[in-house]
């Protein structure tokens, strides 16, 4: 990794900790320095930019718990399975419903690069990779 792209890592690592209140994104604060990085325009922006942007992706996607389901999802459920996740992971988790009707039956849930499966499709992969 050149100086320039260590330079641009370090920076955009520092624009992501501004970005955090109280340990989570807020759109504000990432307003904010959008609003700095135009008006100021650090040297490699875009390459600045582009870093950022993973970091922010990367934090945003681990407090959201994305549940497959093949069926109806109750939203009583998914509010449940959001308040157990945010006490597993101590920080706030939200959910986004997915239906995805390969699963046949159960969940497949994903928060950040965790997956949780309870589909009768992944208890069938899992038997036939044993045989």
């Amino acid at each position: 990794m050149s100086s320039g792209s260590k330079q641009n890592q370090q920076l955009a690592r520092q624009f992501f900790q501004l970005s955090l209140a109280g340990g989570v994104v807020s759109a504000d604060r990432v307003a904010g320095v959008l609003a700095y990085v135009e008006k100021h325009q650090p040297a490699n922006a875009i390459a600045v930019l582009k870093a950022y942007q993973r970091l922010i992706a990367a934090e945003v996607a681990r407090g959201l718990a994305v549940v497959e389901h093949a069926g109806f999802a109750n939203t009583s459920a998914l509010d449940a399975i959001a308040t157990a996740l945010s006490a597993k992971y101590r920080r706030p988790v939200t959910w986004v419903s997915k239906p995805a009707p390969e699963l046949l039956a159960g969940l497949r849930i994903r928060v950040g690069d965790d997956v949780y499966e309870t589909s009768v499709a992944g208890q069938l992969d899992t038997l036939a990779a044993a045989v």
